[in-house]
């Protein structure tokens, strides 16, 4: 129970990485706040939680949106009284990126806006909650394309911004207690990865570089339990890179 007595803030939970870390952070004794665009398979999340003996909520969000972030943190504190973990999971990246010469500007600010911005207003909005109890951690999932480049010029940026905005995060708070970390996983084999690896010839490169073969969720998963755990409490600024040996 490395998560006993803690209330955890999971955005995209509905699927993929979230998903599973949602599970996870449940099993080891957290509360935990399901926040995602897709109402259906949340609340189905949720369900399977509470039918395993959790705590769970899930909350419709989407996280570009300045007032439902705002609105979605109110009502977890709500619930459950208080927040401590917040995982920065929702984001993603789009068939249309390329290269910054031919792709369209717009697939620019869409990425900036969901990858980055959203990251920016789930901690905007709660860390202030993290401080009033008295300390928490935060864990941003940024990519190894931020690492190792591989193409993907708007993801790759707006991910750099959150590895780099992880890093400046961690030094504001520290003196509130407050730990900001990050995780980087290289390809994960979620359901949306795995088809998009069929089709999509950067995908494939990307598999073909890691000798150890597709990340599965549950390994990104237990690296975000470990900034969420009191095993991390003196580690702040930092990111931890699943490479899956590429």
């Amino acid at each position: 129970m490395r998560l006993k007595n803690k209330t955890a803030f999971v955005t995209g939970a509905t699927s993929g990485i979230g998903r599973v870390t949602a599970r996870i952070f449940a099993e080891e004794g957290a509360e935990v706040v399901l926040a995602g665009r897709r109402k259906s398979e949340g609340e189905a999340v949720a369900q399977e939680i509470r039918q395993a003996g959790g705590q769970a909520i899930f909350i419709q969000l989407d996280v570009t949106q300045p007032d439902q972030v705002e609105a979605a943190i109110a009502q977890s504190v709500r619930t459950f009284g208080k927040l401590d973990v917040i995982f920065n999971n929702a984001g993603g990246s789009s068939v249309k990126d390329g290269k910054v010469t031919d792709i369209e500007i717009q697939e620019f600010w869409n990425a900036i806006q969901l990858n980055l911005f959203g990251t920016f207003l789930c901690c905007r909005f709660g860390i202030p909650e993290l401080i009033k109890a008295g300390g928490g951690s935060v864990i941003n999932n940024g990519s190894y394309v931020a690492l190792h480049g591989l193409g993907l010029d708007a993801y790759t940026a707006s991910k750099g911004g959150v590895l780099a905005m992880t890093r400046s995060m961690a030094v504001e708070f520290a003196e509130k207690k407050i730990r900001v970390n990050a995780i980087a996983p290289a390809v994960v084999g979620t359901e949306r990865i795995v088809e998009r690896v069929k089709v999509d010839p950067l995908g494939t490169k990307a598999f073909a570089i890691q000798r150890l073969g597709l990340i599965p969720p549950e390994e990104a998963a237990y690296a975000a339990l470990f900034f969420a755990s009191d095993e991390s409490r003196t580690t702040t600024g930092q990111t931890l890179y699943l490479n899956g040996g590429g």
